[in-house]
């Protein structure tokens, strides 16, 4: 079951203005380890908080991606990254 990644707007032109290693790492990391496991969260870690409960972060390297999940139509929707 392959997942849909999603960026915002935000998240792209952020991508665009890292070293081309670093943004090479962050996508190919959501693409080839997030997007092709059955269910996303086994390798994610649930935000706390009452208005962070539907989103999920992903550690790589010093960045950190948020995504919020989407089950109905298997989309991620990738929100945040930083360093």
């Amino acid at each position: 079951m392959a997942w849909k990644i999603e960026l915002t707007k935000e998240v792209a032109k952020r991508i665009r203005k890292l070293d081309k290693p670093v943004a090479k790492r962050l996508i190919q990391f959501l693409h080839e380890r997030v997007s092709t496991l059955n269910n996303p969260r086994d390798i994610g870690e649930a935000l706390t908080g009452s208005k962070l409960g539907e989103f999920w972060k992903y550690r790589v390297g010093d960045y950190r991606i948020i995504c919020k999940i989407k089950d109905n139509n298997l989309t991620m929707l990738v929100v945040l990254i930083g360093h």
